[in-house]
């Protein structure tokens, strides 16, 4: 017992435990980081730009393909070739996953749906009462009104102004003697167009890739065949006609919304909204280029004030946050 008592007497004593040391805070981004971090935001803003403006090139050339289906067709049934042929394309490239979904994103694809195939119906309807100069330039009201309403800065108004200017001064020429119809559809259109660009930033927002588009444009194609078949009939058949719609779908459907669905993860609705103004200005561009129509000063003035609008509401938003 002695012995063992002298044993355990002779252990060394416990070594002191160590105080706790305390985690450093957050180390402050470097310069150089920061700088990285600006230079890639600023990457990301100029790609999205270039998303729009190729969109809307497209878009041009899918009109000018659709003039030629309305004596075909009619104007809903070249709707319903756009919008099927758009939606098959749509979900064979994307194979959108149908499940773990909740009811949000599918209210969203439900009303994205509706934008859509109301959005075209009636842009449709109304060129084929109104030149499509001025019906352009009216169906732009709805995103100038989006821009000036989620404006969140001073200066987004000047580019708003200049925007309205230019789409204004650009379509003077067919503001007269309008068919009130055709001027109310292409108002209500632009009405849609600017539900379309809040609907499509938040489709982007809950599904991955263009998977929201391709859901909301099978949406839209259901509910535009009642309509297409009823008026169109047997025409939406003719492989001349179905070609011409899948030309039309490819280029005024599948490839802007998409490039548009992608732009709107980076580029503010508001900044968005305005340089959808290059809407008309395009299409002025294309008919001198491709019709040989001629452009007079007051056109030259009005697509530089809609190009200048576009760009000052991008770099006003460029400062992080809405416009």
């Amino acid at each position: 017992m002695n012995e063992s008592r002298h044993e355990s007497s002779s252990l060394p004593p416990a070594p002191p435990v160590p105080e706790p040391v305390p985690s450093p805070g957050p180390v402050p981004a470097s310069p150089e980081v920061r700088a990285a971090e600006r230079d890639a935001a600023a990457g990301g803003r100029l790609t999205s730009v270039a998303l729009v403006i190729g969109g809307i090139i497209s878009l041009q050339f899918g009109a000018s393909v659709a003039v030629l289906l309305f004596p075909r067709a009619g104007a809903l049934g070249v709707v319903t070739l756009r919008l099927v042929v758009a939606a098959l394309v749509l979900m064979t490239v994307c194979r959108p996953r149908m499940r773990g979904h909740t009811r949000g994103d599918w209210a969203t694809v439900l009303a994205f749906g509706v934008a859509l195939v109301a959005m075209n119906s009636l842009f449709y309807e109304a060129i084929d009462r109104i030149p499509l100069g001025a019906a352009v330039t009216l169906e732009f009201m709805g995103p100038l009104v989006l821009s000036v309403v989620t404006a969140r800065r001073a200066l987004s108004l000047l580019w708003a102004s200049l925007a309205l200017g230019g789409v204004a001064l650009l379509g003077r020429e067919g503001f007269d003697g309008l068919d009130p119809l055709g001027a109310g559809l292409a108002l209500a259109a632009g009405a849609l167009w600017a539900a379309y660009i809040l609907l499509s930033s938040r489709a982007g927002q809950r599904f991955p890739q263009a998977d929201g588009l391709a859901l909301a444009m099978s949406v839209a194609a259901v509910l535009s065949l009642p309509l297409g078949i009823a008026i169109a009939g047997t025409a939406l058949l003719d492989p001349v006609t179905i070609g011409l719609g899948a030309a039309v779908a490819l280029l005024s459907s599948v490839t802007p919304y998409t490039l548009e669905l992608l732009a709107l993860r980076k580029l503010p609705a508001s900044g968005f909204a305005v340089m959808m103004s290059l809407e008309p200005a395009a299409g002025a561009l294309a008919g001198f280029l491709v019709l040989h129509q001629s452009l007079g000063w007051a056109e030259t003035v009005a697509i530089g004030l809609v190009v200048l609008a576009s760009v000052g509401a991008v770099r006003s938003t460029s400062g992080g946050g809405k416009s």
